[in-house]
């Protein structure tokens, strides 16, 4: 009996135990220990990621009107260039030699020094005018991307450029490059070499010799030194006023050198020493590898006040002729040197200052002071 009641008891206890701790859990005073989580509203539409639209590809070629007149299409990114012939091949030497797979001429190994390595390995494959010796099954063979044409249009311009195109399956172009439009050509490399800020620094350094040029011819006004330009091995070919070649002699001096038919080519106009004598100069200038050094030991050039003064000078040469051969962009240095020495008293800047960065710019080189006393030694003071 005893042990019936003491179960009973048990069992009572138990559920006294489970209903006190249910009865916890329902307390209404106890605050849930975190918010409770909330649902979107059933017509909120579920978040999506942002979609960024695909990049449009970039042209593989672009069309270039040249200066012929020729609509062209170009590959977008130029990576391989073939100059036509000199002209071109110092504008591309200036703004992109990188670019520059083919040159026209071989360099004398004397001027190797102001040469990119790359450009004075390249394949020699001749020009298209002047020695008109282009070979097109080498530029072929090679695979230029485009064939680039600088400098003074030709009558048939139209027509060349066409000839280079169908011969080789690849466009050619022709940018006019004349002393004053330059800035402007190297312009448009610029933009179509992706190579603007290469071509503006190149412009602008041609357009402050210009200007500066100009503001000393505008001092001299009408007393310009009289003066000749004699070349060839015995000196007896002269720059004939007019002509192509002497765009620069005629800008600054008074050049003597008037014939009915001035030559077009660099070679000059051949004369004779009683011309000369007729002409008789204030000023002599001798091209590079002409008869500079021995006119003073010869008789017959004594006779010219040019010699008995000393105002005699060689043309600077390295790697070209600072007045032209070719008439290209080396001529800014022509203007500087010329002014320089016929008129020093307005042409007031530095000379080496001047040239070394004609150097930086259009060679890439870092002219030094031995380099430049070297290309002037025979050019700057009066042979006394």
């Amino acid at each position: 009996m005893k042990k019936k009641l003491l179960m009973l008891l048990t069992a009572a206890a138990l559920l006294l135990s489970l209903m006190a701790g249910c009865s916890g859990n329902t307390n209404p005073t106890q605050q849930p220990s975190s918010p409770p989580a909330t649902t979107a509203p059933p017509s909120a539409a579920p978040s999506e990621a942002p979609t960024t639209a695909p990049t449009p590809e970039a042209p593989s070629t672009i069309m270039f009107t040249d200066s012929a007149g020729r609509e062209v299409e170009l590959p977008a990114n130029i990576t391989k260039i073939s100059p036509s012939g000199a002209l071109a091949q110092m504008f591309i030497l200036a703004i992109a030699p990188d670019l520059l797979i083919t040159t026209a001429s071989e360099y004398p190994a004397e001027m190797l020094q102001y040469i990119p390595e790359n450009v004075s390995a390249l394949p020699i494959v001749g020009q298209f005018y002047g020695s008109d010796d282009l070979n097109f099954e080498s530029i072929a063979a090679i695979g230029p991307e485009v064939v680039i044409d600088i400098g003074e249009p030709k009558k048939t311009i139209v027509e060349d450029m066409d000839s280079i195109t169908e011969n080789l399956a690849i466009p050619a172009i022709h940018i006019t490059a004349a002393l004053d439009s330059s800035p402007e050509a190297f312009r448009t490399l610029g933009k179509i070499l992706n190579r603007e800020e290469e071509g503006e620094a190149l412009a602008q350094y041609c357009e402050k010799v210009l200007s500066q040029t100009a503001d000393i011819m505008a001092r001299v006004g009408e007393n310009k030194k009289t003066a000749l330009y004699c070349l060839g091995d015995a000196g007896l070919n002269v720059l004939a006023a007019t002509s192509f070649h002497s765009e620069i002699l005629d800008y600054v001096t008074d050049n003597l050198a008037v014939v009915d038919e001035p030559s077009s080519r660099g070679s000059g106009n051949e004369t004779d020493m009683e011309q000369l004598l007729l002409w008789n100069p204030e000023i002599l200038l001798f091209a590079p590898e002409s008869i500079y050094s021995t006119v003073s030991s010869d008789a017959a050039w004594q006779q010219m006040q040019a010699v008995q003064s000393g105002a005699y000078y060689e043309v600077p040469n390295g790697p070209y002729n600072w007045m032209g051969s070719p008439p290209s962009i080396n001529r800014y240095l022509g203007m500087q040197w010329l002014t320089k020495i016929l008129y020093p008293e307005y042409a007031e800047f530095d000379l080496y200052e001047t040239v070394s960065e004609y150097y930086s710019l259009f060679y890439h080189h870092d002219l030094t002071q031995a380099e430049y006393d070297a290309l002037t030694q025979n050019s700057l003071a009066a042979v006394s």
